[in-house]
């Protein structure tokens, strides 16, 4: 129904299949994704949804921000993507891996499935993208952020070249991780990459040399001087979207989808029930100045731009409600009180206009 809803007001669907919602069952069951035969209970998944919507749905995405179990000291980021719970004494960047491959062979596996199922689906990945820059112009600097980077990214290198790099390789070897990675697992790689890159941008990252090329996201990230930064200090940095855009342009050379970008802040209801959010109003715009420059200026193929997000929701970051994304607000606060009722913020009406006007007076 929400589907046909959408369709009949001109509204394409982007599904995302997994959106850190693992089923509890194959967490306690198969420990997630650490379980090789988490690969078929998701494409049974995938199946279903590709030939029950397969006339409803061109856009798809395999998983939600992939990459994020880079930071995998996090026990929020490793159960999340992977639904890994760890255990004492084990090594976590291992099994981060292990988990990452399984989770690479099902995406590479369902884009094929889908291709079969309808050739006009378009099915993309979603990488959190975060450019990370080096604190200063210090040759080790700059190394240790092209790492960060490697490191960070070699998702997308999996998903949209269909092979591992070799600097990645050359550490599980040197690690000794042993993973189970087998040749049909690497032809089924290159078999199934996908049509298009979907990411979200939030914020970009600074580091700086640690002394050893091994790039821990929970300890080596630095505070950027030159950027500013939200109420919970993720660096507002637009400029940094447009770097994005075209770092993975050149790179991969393929479309681009925005899905997600946004400003998470404390919205204040007025006595008549006014929400005046020209902070948000203010990023959005600069973030979408940016994203111009990069189509005109730059030729970045950019297919589609979805704010974060478009009603307040508990922010997935900090569960908090009062972390607020919305172009709606919800009256509803951390400890759960509030009356539910919505009221439209100044963001709205101003969205609505760019919508309208597909973003032609953003100068």
């Amino acid at each position: 129904d929400l589907f046909d809803e959408c369709l009949k007001n001109g509204i394409q669907p982007v599904v995302t299949l997994a959106h850190f919602e693992m089923p509890y069952h194959l967490v306690k069951q198969y420990g997630g994704w650490r379980n090789r035969k988490l690969i078929q209970f998701y494409l049974n998944f995938a199946k279903v949804c590709f030939e029950r919507y397969r006339d409803k749905v061109t856009y798809w995405m395999t998983f939600n921000e992939i990459n994020n179990q880079t930071n995998f000291e996090s026990d929020g980021a490793m159960l999340t993507d992977s639904g890994i719970i760890h255990q004492p004494g084990e090594n976590r960047e291992r099994w981060m891996y292990q988990a990452a491959h399984y989770e690479l062979v099902a995406s590479a596996t369902a884009v094929q499935l889908g291709h079969q199922i309808n050739p006009d689906f378009q099915i993309g990945c979603m990488i959190a993208m975060c450019p990370i820059y080096p604190l200063t112009a210090a040759p080790a600097d700059v190394l240790f952020a092209q790492r960060a980077m490697q490191t960070r990214f070699y998702f997308a290198d999996v998903h949209c070249n269909g092979t591992y790099p070799q600097w990645l390789r050359n550490r599980f070897e040197s690690e000794h991780f042993n993973l189970d990675i087998t040749a049909e697992d690497l032809k089924i790689l290159q078999a199934g990459t996908v049509d298009y890159i979907g990411f979200s941008y939030y914020m970009s990252f600074t580091v700086k040399d640690t002394g050893k090329l091994a790039y821990n996201e929970e300890h080596d990230l630095v505070k950027n001087p030159y950027v500013k930064a939200s109420d919970w200090g993720w660096q507002v940095d637009p400029v940094g979207l447009r770097y994005a855009m075209n770092w993975f342009t050149d790179r991969y050379h393929l479309p681009l989808f925005i899905v997600e970008n946004g400003l998470g802040a404390i919205d204040k209801k007025t006595a008549d029930n006014q929400i005046h959010d020209d902070y948000r109003i203010d990023y959005l715009t600069d973030h979408l100045r940016q994203i111009k420059l990069a189509v005109l200026e730059d030729g970045v193929d950019l297919i589609g731009y979805t704010p974060w997000g478009c009603i307040d929701l508990v922010a997935a970051s900090t569960g908090q409600m009062s972390k607020r994304y919305g172009f709606i607000y919800v009256d509803e606060n951390d400890d759960g009180s509030g009356s539910l009722k919505r009221y439209k913020k100044d963001s709205f009406t101003w969205f609505q206009h760019v919508i309208a006007t597909n973003g032609a007076e953003i100068e």
